[in-house]
């Protein structure tokens, strides 16, 4: 039995330090998502980001095909991140439940 508990010590201690290397990645990459508006028939983009609980804008222009695919590659990461802390987390509520006796595997 103690080689188990040491196993999942073990691996309890990998999870948080991953949910912390995600942690990081999400903050390293840039705020907001980027937003087009049509405005008299031109598109003009805007940076659209959260600061509180009000949403800003901010006006950038007329962006290049390169900003945009930037922008879209940011947002999957983002979105890829997130789901995988979040799958993470689970698991480590699952094994911090096992470590205290209070789960059965």
């Amino acid at each position: 039995m103690p080689v188990i508990k040491a196993v999942l010590r073990e691996e309890y201690q990998n999870a948080v330090d991953m949910e912390k290397e995600y942690d990081y990645v999400l903050k390293s990459l840039p705020k907001g998502a980027l937003v087009k508006r049509v405005i008299r028939g031109g598109d003009y983009y805007y940076i659209m980001e959260r600061k509180g609980d009000k949403i800003c804008y901010k006006y950038v222009g007329k962006a290049g095909p390169d900003m945009i695919a930037r922008y879209k590659e940011i947002k999957q990461r983002r979105a890829q991140y997130r789901n995988l802390r979040s799958q993470l987390k689970i698991r480590i509520k699952f094994l911090k439940g096992v470590l205290r006796g209070k789960r059965e595997i």
